[in-house]
């Protein structure tokens, strides 16, 4: 039997490394690969493994280490920071999209333990695959990125109550010996014990285990911690998988709790794998080629089913048509959980070996199409901003526009309120320049609105919100949010609504600085090449390279990307804000053979026009603030500052005319 063991792990794995390589050149979920792993080497595919019971058994305990990861990454500070996505947006999801499947279930004549069952499976999103693809697009930090973590936060701990109700519910076959009181009641009692645990035991045994600075050691302690509570818990007549959340809850709110995370994520990885592997050995694939069409039309109706009840909820929070759809599409999928929850159902009776299968068949479709839809999701949004649809299903309807709004011109708007939109509008506020703020988080509008903030709500990648805030009369537009394909339709829109505006846009990449430029974007400002300048700036300053050197280097590269000069000197070219200036700031080149050549800045009387010389470069020396004597020479640039008319008109002197 030890053999088998090994063999039957052998194979798996060997195969499993196959197939995910696979898998990640192809770019497809890596859960549906371990599936594809299950099937292949399963009784239904090449009939490698005869040792399924093992498999089982690493199977389950990949099942306690998942629900204990999710228990620590659970924290209760996150949960109130995205309170509103996670109990408003999450419970309505839930509680929507089980009444639904259990109300076409019992139409459909299915018993009603069964139908609610269902109900639980459908209502889950796979929080694996969503977050994996959230996380490579760097929307972390994005409106629909935040919806979307509290949404599949929230059904992540729904699942520990869901597990507790499938032994109780109308049909279940070994169902609970307990009443639902007394499991209530042990229930209550093992949270106070958790309590207890998690706010003075634990956090004082892990201290005196880490203060050993033994890995080993802290490992061990940490798998003993949540054996030992889901042992606890099975034997008060629970679930093993409540007692492993439990227990990952209590190092969550110890200071060891990311420590832990990264010591048992190894191993997670490595048992849940052989969870999801099992779960391929009992699919069905002769019922798949048997009802192909049957399986896929329920495939797409649990998908469009699952966004549309999403998107239900998603509005209700008040966020715009744009952000609901992603998310809606982001969710459209079944869940890992459902797997869970289902081989549950399945063993205690409420569910049919035939549904069963077929609910596997469709789980693992929905799964497999997730990549797909995610990655055409923004298309979808734009496509439904551009459907003639009803006002409030478009934008919240905008109160008249005031006369002080409709009298603005030559103001600045700002797109996002996060840091970067922050200190763009505090240095327009320090230099009296007039700005509004559009911003799509209405607990962010409505919080700086009191605070007197010009901030509207809306998604300015509709042409009513841009219209509504003087898009027509402005001057720059400042694009300061993290959702890459929205940037490109606000840039866009933009440039096609105000041709002469300047456009600046933030954005992550240099790769993205092309498309948006091609856009219509002036300047484009990557994070990613920021950040690198920074970093070596940095670096040379610690090894003593001289200032000036420094500089030299960041123009030099710099000159690549940018059309304007800029410097990280603690001595800037000027004092003033160059970004926000109501004046313009123009560079000329002084040709050989010009009229200004071998002039001094006195003679050209450029302060005279209203024009004021803020910095001189040559090669690689930059001269802030030059002396009216300073003579120019053939191949330097100044910088200046004053009207554009001004600067263009004295343009002539500067270059060289043979006439």
């Amino acid at each position: 039997m030890e053999l088998e063991l090994l063999k039957a792990i052998v194979v798996v794995i060997a195969l499993a490394v196959a197939v995910l390589f696979l898998f990640h050149r192809l770019r497809a979920p890596t859960i549906v690969g371990f599936l594809l792993t299950g099937i292949l080497a399963g009784p239904q595919g090449l009939g490698l493994i005869r040792a399924s019971e093992q498999v089982d058994l690493l199977a389950e305990m990949g099942v306690i280490l998942l629900l204990f990861t999710v228990g620590i990454e659970v924290s209760l500070k996150d949960i109130l920071k995205l309170k509103k996505y996670v109990l408003v947006g999450g419970s309505l999801q839930v509680l929507l999209t089980v009444l639904a499947v259990f109300l076409i279930t019992l139409y459909l004549e299915e018993p009603v333990g069964e139908a609610l069952l269902l109900g639980f499976l459908v209502s889950l999103s796979s929080t694996a695959i969503v977050l994996r693809i959230i996380q490579k697009r760097e929307e972390f930090n994005s409106l629909h990125g935040r919806t979307t973590l509290g949404i599949l936060i929230f059904q992540d701990i729904a699942v520990v109550p869901m597990m507790l109700m499938i032994p109780l519910l109308p049909g279940a076959v070994h169902a609970a010996s307990d009443p639902p009181l007394l499991i209530a009641a042990k229930a209550l009692a093992l949270i106070a014990l958790i309590i207890i645990c998690a706010k003075w035991v634990v956090p004082q045994v892990l201290y005196h285990i880490a203060k050993t600075e033994d890995r080993e050691l802290f490992l061990l302690s940490i798998v003993a911690i949540c054996l030992v509570v889901a042992w606890t818990t099975s034997m008060a007549g629970l679930s093993l998988g409540l007692g492993a959340f439990l227990a990952g809850l209590i190092i969550s709110e110890s200071p060891y709790s990311h420590q832990a995370f990264g010591n048992i994520v190894p191993l997670r990885d490595a048992f849940t794998s052989f969870f999801f592997i099992s779960i391929g050995m009992l699919l069905d694939v002769n019922l798949l080629i048997q009802n192909p069409a049957y399986i896929l039309l329920l495939a797409l109706g649990a998908m469009a089913l699952k966004a549309l009840l999403a998107g239900v909820a998603i509005s209700l929070l008040g966020l715009p048509l744009r952000i609901i759809v992603l998310v809606a599409l982001a969710l459209s999928q079944i869940g890992e959980f459902s797997f869970v929850l289902s081989k549950v159902g399945f063993e205690s009776g409420l569910i049919s070996r035939e549904n069963y299968q077929l609910f596997l068949d469709v789980t693992v479709l929905t799964m497999a199409a997730t990549s797909l839809i995610m990655a055409v999701s923004p298309k979808v949004a734009d496509g439904m901003l551009r459907l003639p649809l009803p006002s409030k299903f478009r934008a919240r309807p905008y109160p008249s526009v005031s006369k002080e709004l409709a009298a603005l011109k030559d103001h600045l708007i700002i797109i996002g309120y996060g840091v970067n939109g922050r200190n763009v509008a505090r240095s327009a506020k320090r230099e009296n320049i007039p700005y509004l703020i559009i911003e799509m988080d209405p607990e962010i509008t409505s919080h700086e609105g009191k605070n007197g903030e010009p901030i509207y709500f809306g998604d300015a990648a509709q042409e009513a919100v841009l219209r509504h805030v003087g898009i027509t009369n402005a001057k720059v537009m400042v694009i300061a949010i993290s959702d890459p394909s929205a940037t490109r339709r606000i840039t866009e829109l933009g440039r096609r609504l105000n041709p002469d505006i300047f456009i600046i846009a933030r954005t992550r990449y240099i790769q993205e600085m092309k498309p948006l430029h091609d856009l219509g974007a002036n300047e484009v400002i990557p994070e990613e090449y920021e950040t690198s300048i920074e970093i070596f700036s940095r670096v040379l300053d610690r090894y003593q390279v001289p200032r000036d050197k420094i500089e030299s280097f960041i123009n030099q590269v710099r000159a690549d990307g940018y059309d304007m000069f800029r410097s990280l000197s603690n001595e800037p070219y000027c004092s003033a804000n160059l970004e926000l200036m109501s004046e313009e700031i123009g560079t000329l080149k002084v040709c050989q053979g010009s009229p200004a050549e071998g002039r001094s800045l006195a003679e050209l009387e450029l302060e005279a026009l209203g024009i004021k010389p803020l910095a001189v470069h040559r090669d690689n020396d930059t001269l802030s603030h030059p002396d009216t004597n300073y003579v120019l020479s053939a191949g330097e640039i100044i910088i200046l500052l004053g009207p554009e008319e001004k600067i263009h008109k004295i343009a002539e002197l500067f270059s060289y005319n043979p006439k």
